[in-house]
């Protein structure tokens, strides 16, 4: 039977009142996601909150500053106990680890520059957790993620957050239609954190000065190469430093402790120009470093396209759009070649420095703020 259209769409876009409306939120115990959680319990919705346990709490209690590890969880359901609806807690480390952590390493070892917390909302969040969500029969799943879902004439858009120091679209570029249809991203339309943290002390939350996590949840204090180094110790392997020239210049202890663009701390010191890291050679071992102008990219090859226009990506020749090749940088003028449905060569019209493969390339309409979706760099 037709639903009655005079009944007006409540606040996560459903016609049916709050109380009748089950909303599933993803709470990785900080105020960002907690308030999601209060402000929608507050509105009179099913809330259900779901907490993913990703990796060993022995490891997490020891670690301040990163998502889901066990106090956060334990805020996670202090929350829940305040504002008065059901909190799970849902064991993934398997999951995280196979399909997060491992691929993390083995990239390190093979050169690029993984970004985990892409993967983890598109092979863990957006995948698994989704699936939770629809198995407990609710209408939809919410995060605290700032972006914004908006609708379209040809159905929900991905917009960039309200706040653009705190929008987090190069972080989502990988999500589907299909999941889009299902999310919804309360805190998208809110110009600066203070009135994030004004809603949790207005719901009286335990998290309400809790700090933002800054680092990789399983990466301790940013020390990427510590973390590759215990997961596969042959990233241990000293090489050679060599000159783009061919001139050998000296002695590392691991590739996978340098990044393309690096310049400090490549103990090559005395040299009359700066160098830098252009390119890293895992199978034989070699730091290539070269001068500045040796890190402008104007070709940027991408794969593993999610597209979200309107028109199929591969119905044009060429797409003139905005993109980030850097999560830090904001969205530069580009023109996308698609070469399939999931590839593609961007033309970057102002050259970049320190493009690395395992990086997003997220595509942005140039003229709005709207995200077309985007694709992984990959060695050309």
């Amino acid at each position: 039977m037709p639903r009655d259209t005079a009944i007006p769409l409540n606040s996560l876009g459903f016609a049916k009142p709050p109380s009748e409306t089950r909303v599933v939120v993803a709470m990785s115990g900080g105020v960002d996601s907690s308030v999601v959680a209060a402000m929608l319990a507050d509105e009179g919705y099913d809330v259900v909150g779901v907490t993913l346990q990703l990796y060993d709490h022995g490891a997490a209690l020891a670690k301040k500053g990163a998502c889901c590890a066990g106090l956060d969880i334990h805020d996670a359901r202090r929350v829940a106990e305040t504002m008065g609806f059901p909190h799970y807690v849902l064991d993934y480390e398997n999951i995280f680890k196979d399909a997060v952590i491992d691929e993390f390493a083995d990239s390190y070892l093979g050169g690029a520059t993984p970004v985990p917390c892409i993967r983890c909302n598109e092979r863990v969040k957006f995948k698994d957790l989704l699936e939770t969500a629809r198995d407990l029969d609710a209408d939809c799943m919410a995060t605290g993620h700032y972006i914004q879902r908006k609708m379209g004439p040809e159905g929900a858009e991905l917009h960039s957050a309200a706040d653009t120091a705190r929008d987090q679209s190069y972080f989502l570029f990988s999500t589907t239609p299909e999941q889009l249809d299902f999310l919804r991203f309360p805190l998208g339309h809110l110009t600066s954190k203070s009135e994030t943290r004004a809603l949790a002390a207005k719901y009286d939350l335990s998290v309400a000065d809790k700090p933002d996590s800054q680092d990789i949840c399983f990466v301790p204090n940013g020390d990427y190469a510590s973390v590759i180094r215990k997961l596969r110790p042959e990233a241990a392997a000293p090489g050679e430093i060599v000159h783009a020239d061919g001139r050998v210049l000296g002695a590392h202890d691991g590739v996978v402790n340098y990044t393309i663009g690096q310049r400090r701390g490549l103990g090559i010191g005395g040299l009359a120009e700066p160098l830098y890291v252009v390119k890293l050679d895992p199978e034989s071992k070699q730091v290539i470093v070269g001068p500045k102008d040796m890190l402008a990219t104007r070709t940027v090859p991408v794969r593993e396209i999610n597209w979200l226009g309107d028109a199929p990506f591969t119905s044009r020749d060429t797409w003139p759009l905005a993109v980030k090749v850097r999560s830090t940088r904001p969205p530069t003028d580009a023109i996308l070649r698609p070469t399939s449905a999931t590839e593609a060569t961007v033309e970057l019209i102002t050259p970049e420095e320190g493009v690395s493969p395992g990086q997003a390339c997220v595509f942005y309409d140039p003229d709005s703020s709207r995200i077309y979706g985007g694709g992984w760099i990959h060695k050309g």
